[in-house]
């Protein structure tokens, strides 16, 4: 037996590993398994090309708890270690590495922005354990070594009676680490890391029925005789998970598993999915999903999982996948992504933007080549779909220039056009006197009824445009659409919208309409309403409360954060009352020379006008009614 001192200048170690990591101790456990995954896939690789003279067989990593003895077992039938790799390996390369990662590490500590912490690797074990033993037996012929530490820098190294390929390491639980002798703490980290490690992980054994063979039982009518129960090995990954085959190897059906397999509390389908599958200039593979969304930018709880050759790492990928991708789910798997990283240093790493530029194209073309093969589909798909494109539009440039062939903008009775098409449908119709092509949308269809049943009765389309963000995301298209405005369609008399050549001629000389104006002013409340007399169609409302489109464009967009002028989503709520002055009520008004009788006149109808805006509402909604009843009484 050999014993020595770890050739370490920081003494105390241990504590600082402790220390350091203590928000984080879980990670040993997936630690100490992508240790003995390595080993056991190194000799995959050296048996297949003839270096390592023994049968590989089907390997697989185990973990034992023995609670009685405070002890945590990882077993693993990998490549092993003679004792002379256990000097090299884990007394100085393995020490330095959690040195140097101490030492680069210990000022940031606070900063939890290091993503995984892989340069730790075996000594992560101290954060929860006061001793740690390895036994361990080399695939080569020599006999088989055990390392002793209890967590200062002397450790023992003695001959083993091992007879078997692998490595043991035996954990003694720390006192205020107990928690890791419970099967379901063990059970949950498993789940969280390593559920689709590449070899094999058993966790205990579980019971499972078995139908006998003929001849083994005795015919009976009993079916459940026909089968018996055996112990079988707990196995807890999927080795194989989707994402490492190739499309083509898989079925809608597949992906469909794979996602309800990462989000077993998720019921809903995902809409679509996106494989992702590059091996240049970078090596990156995964599934994205496109779930259901709506408009309300829910909060989600299960986000996209970054893994590093299928050991889950975070599912923080800010930086990593372009943000307004986030709101998708799925999986993406890639070695390229420096993990001993802060979040700044990751945004700025050439790799990664790469890797976001690849994703956002391959998000794009995927959404075009839907759109192309079943376009009916990606209509239905809209609604669910939107907020995230629309968002895309705005923050991502490249994926704003790929988008004009597949965002959609629906109408209010359910029709779809591109961009280019609204232009080429709307022209002939929405074009105003000034060459400009006028698109009229409405935000919400019910609220806004009135206006477009107005605007259908011209023979003009309306879109239902109803996102929180699109009055950022029209203004973004007015400024690369020079002869194109959108306003919607309660923001102003119809004719006023799309000025046309004709005019319609006032009914009252300009002396009538300075009076009634007057009249008005003096009646309807200053600080909301500003009134403007209109010549209109006899026919036409005789008061119309609208809202002018820069105001509430720049209202909503300082609302929605960013954009808009400074302070706007303060302000009071200002309309414009428009008051046709070729309606039989102007002339009334007009006529009628009792003060008092003109004020409920005014007020009736201007109720009426905020009544059909859905702006009438409490008090001044109780007082119309009962003032409507006594009308008709």
């Amino acid at each position: 037996m050999t014993t020595g001192k770890i050739n370490v200048s920081v003494e105390n170690i241990f504590p600082l590993i402790k220390k350091f990591l203590y928000s984080d101790h879980e990670i040993f456990l997936r630690e100490l398994i992508s240790n003995g995954t390595d080993a056991t896939l190194k000799l995959k690789h050296l048996t297949s090309i003839g270096e390592a003279k023994v049968e590989y067989g089907n390997p697989i990593i185990e973990v034992k708890i023995d609670k009685e003895g405070k002890k945590l077992h990882i077993i693993d039938q990998g490549l092993g270690m003679t004792a002379d790799e256990v000097e090299k390996y884990i007394n100085q390369v393995a020490f330095s590495g959690a040195e140097e990662f101490l030492d680069k590490y210990k000022d940031s500590a606070k900063d939890s922005g290091i993503i995984g912490h892989f340069g730790l690797g075996f000594y992560s074990a101290f954060m929860v354990a006061e001793k740690v033993e390895i036994i361990t037996k080399s695939f080569k012929d020599e006999p088989a070594a055990h390392w002793t530490c209890d967590g200062s820098p002397e450790f023992t190294l003695e001959p083993a009676d091992k007879t078997t390929r692998g490595t043991e390491i035996i954990l003694h639980i720390a006192e205020d680490s107990l928690e890791f002798l419970e099967d379901s703490k063990i059970n949950q980290l498993l789940n969280k890391y390593n559920k689709f490690m590449p070899i094999p992980i058993k966790f205990g054994t579980k019971t499972e029925k078995i139908e006998q063979k003929k001849g083994e039982f005795v015919e009976s009518e009993n079916k459940e005789e026909v089968f018996t129960e055996v112990e079988v090995d707990n196995i807890i990954n999927n080795p194989n998970p989707a994402w490492t085959k190739l499309p083509t190897e898989l079925s809608d059906e597949d992906y469909k598993n794979f996602y309800h397999e990462l989000y077993p509390m998720q019921f809903e389908e995902p809409l679509f999915h996106i494989h992702l599958n590059v091996d240049y200039p970078f090596n990156l593979t995964g599934i994205l999903y496109f779930p259901k969304l709506g408009s309300d930018l829910q909060i989600q709880k299960d986000k996209i999982q970054l893994y590093q050759n299928q050991v889950y790492v975070t599912d923080n990928v800010e930086g990593i996948v372009p943000e307004f991708l986030t709101m998708l789910k799925g999986v993406i798997d890639s070695p390229d992504i420096p993990l001993n990283v802060s979040r700044s240093g990751l945004q700025a790493d050439a790799a990664v933007k790469k890797i976001s530029n690849y994703i956002t194209r391959k998000v794009a073309d995927k959404l075009k080549s839907l759109f192309n093969e079943n376009r009916e589909d990606f209509e239905k798909k809209w609604n669910d779909i939107k907020i995230v494109l629309e968002y895309g539009m705005l923050s991502e440039d490249k994926f704003y220039e790929k988008a004009g062939s597949f965002v959609l903008y629906p109408t209010v009775d359910g029709k779809f056009y591109t961009l280019e098409e609204l232009k080429e449908n709307l022209a002939a119709t929405q074009t105003d006197k000034d060459g400009k092509l006028v698109v009229l949308y409405a935000g919400n269809k019910e609220a806004q009824h009135s206006y477009i049943e107005i605007a259908k009765d011209k023979g003009y389309e309306v879109l239902l445009l109803d996102s929180p963000i699109i009055s950022h995301l029209i203004q973004k298209i007015e400024g690369d659409n020079s002869g194109m405005t959108f306003v919607r369609v309660d923001s102003d008399h119809i004719d006023n919208l799309i000025k046309k050549e004709e005019t319609t001629i006032s009914k009252l000389s300009e002396e009538e309409q300075t009076n009634l104006k007057t009249v008005l002013e003096t009646i309807v409340p200053k600080q909301t309403y500003s009134v403007q007399l209109e010549a209109m169609d006899s026919q036409a409302a005789p008061f119309i409360i609208t809202q002018p489109e820069f105001m509430r464009r720049m209202k909503e967009m300082s609302q929605s954060g960013g954009g808009g002028m400074f302070g706007m989503g303060n302000m009071p709520e200002m309309y414009n009352l428009v008051v046709n002055t070729n309606s039989d009520l102007a002339t009334t008004i007009l006529a009628t020379g009792d003060k008092s009788a003109q004020e409920s006149l005014v007020k009736q109808a201007l109720d009426l006008a905020k009544l059909s805006q859905n702006l009438l509402k409490g008090e001044a909604l109780t007082a119309f009614v009962k003032r409507s009843f006594e009308m008709i009484k």
